[in-house]
């Protein structure tokens, strides 16, 4: 059996290493000429490390990644702190994994190796799919040069401007937030005695809030800062702003945050839309994964996440079932829910984040202060029990 996947970026390559791991071929089809160093950092939860382990690639990416000693809610003007919760060690621990910090291009630089070792010649580069089809014996995806090539499936996994997904349900309609993303990466050095702590912090303001963690062992450290405003609506992450725009719109913050844009090389910036979630990924032997099943504002840092629970959760239930339509349907309703109910709570969390008023500042701060106020880590770990503690693999 083989597996046709449209795009090679994290949800795509994991989703090959899955496959591969449960006897399948796999071909990827990605268009981009070569893997690479775009991005900046991400998170990933010990529900996603869980897969990794299983594809054994988890100890490359700890290797380049970092691990936060704890969480931190500060005040994004004063850097006051109104809540520190303990992490490292005690998340391996508790959840049997470990949460990490790691840039985009280092994960997708340990999947591509393993992948190439393990299935060598199974990416290929500057290959744009246009489309797919099908019939009741295989599926094909449709190369912009009008060539053809053949599987059993064809997993879409090609991002928010999904060709895959157009095909499938039509041209979407997404919501702009009024928030757009400010994203940098500095070394360390450059930073001085405002470089950020090794944890994770989400600086809280009126209309915007900003996160701060570190990567790659802690050299570089990675912003990402959100803004209330609605003169840009370009989803994309590689457009660049000025670093006068990006100092503009946090100016009077705390200078770890200024002295990050001030110290940036690059600025990108991207609109944020939200989508409301899908009731169908599935055509006959098509189906989406990722952020063209799903994409998901990022204030719950699961996007990459919940695309790696999909990979897994696709490849075992095609290898546990001979028909096809009973393992995307099996698919589908083990992963809609709670892939939805991720995106839920990252609503919630861009309206927790930009409180205004002083009694919204009241009635959200002062809750999260008591929190870490209460002797041991109980109140944070039955909280994020239902997203840290849930394991694919072990399904």
């Amino acid at each position: 059996m083989k597996a046709i996947i449209v795009g090679g970026g994290i949800g795509g390559l994991n989703a090959a290493l899955c496959f591969n791991h449960f006897g399948w071929d796999v071909e990827i089809l990605e268009q981009a000429a070569q893997l690479e160093d775009i991005g900046a950092g991400i998170q990933i939860s010990p529900n996603g490390m869980h897969v990794l382990r299983a594809l054994d690639i988890d100890g490359q990416v700890a290797a380049t990644g970092c691990c936060p000693r704890a969480t931190q809610f500060r005040m994004g003007q004063s850097g006051r702190v109104i809540m520190t919760q303990d992490m490292g060690q005690r998340l391996e621990e508790k959840w049997g994994a470990p949460y990490l910090h790691i840039h985009r291009a280092d994960l997708i630089s340990a999947m591509a190796d393993a992948l190439s070792k393990r299935c060598s010649g199974a990416l290929r580069m500057a290959t744009p799919v246009a489309g797919y089809g099908q019939n009741d014996h295989k599926a094909w995806a449709i190369l912009s040069d009008g060539s053809v090539v053949e599987g059993d499936i064809i997993v879409g996994a090609d991002g928010i401007k999904s060709p895959i997904r157009t095909q499938m349900l039509g041209q979407e309609k997404p919501r702009f937030t009024g928030n757009v993303a400010w994203r940098a990466v500095v070394p360390v050095a450059k930073l001085g005695r405002n470089a950020p702590l090794p944890v994770a912090s989400v600086w809280l303001g009126e209309g915007k809030h900003a996160v701060t963690y570190l990567l790659r062992g802690g050299k570089l450290a990675n912003l990402v800062g959100v803004v209330e405003r609605d003169d840009w609506q370009q989803e994309s992450w590689t457009e660049k702003g000025t670093r006068e725009q990006a100092l503009a719109d946090f100016a009077g913050w705390h200078p770890t945050i200024t002295t990050l844009l001030e110290q940036a090389d690059h600025h990108y910036r991207w609109a944020l839309f939200d989508r409301d979630p899908l009731d169908q990924w599935i055509d006959g032997r098509a189906v989406l994964i990722g952020d063209a099943a799903h994409p998901m504002l990022p204030f719950m840092a699961q996007g990459a996440v919940q695309a790696i629970e999909d990979g897994y959760v696709l490849a075992r239930l095609l290898a546990e079932h001979d028909d096809h339509e009973t393992a995307l349907t099996l698919f589908f309703q083990a992963r809609r829910a709670r892939t939805a109910s991720v995106q839920e709570a990252a609503r919630r969390n861009m309206n927790i984040f930009h409180q205004r008023t002083t009694s919204g500042k009241l009635s959200t701060y002062a809750p999260i202060w008591l929190a870490g106020k209460i002797p041991g880590q109980e109140a944070f770990d039955a909280q994020m029990e239902w997203l840290y503690g849930h394991d694919v693999t072990a399904n």
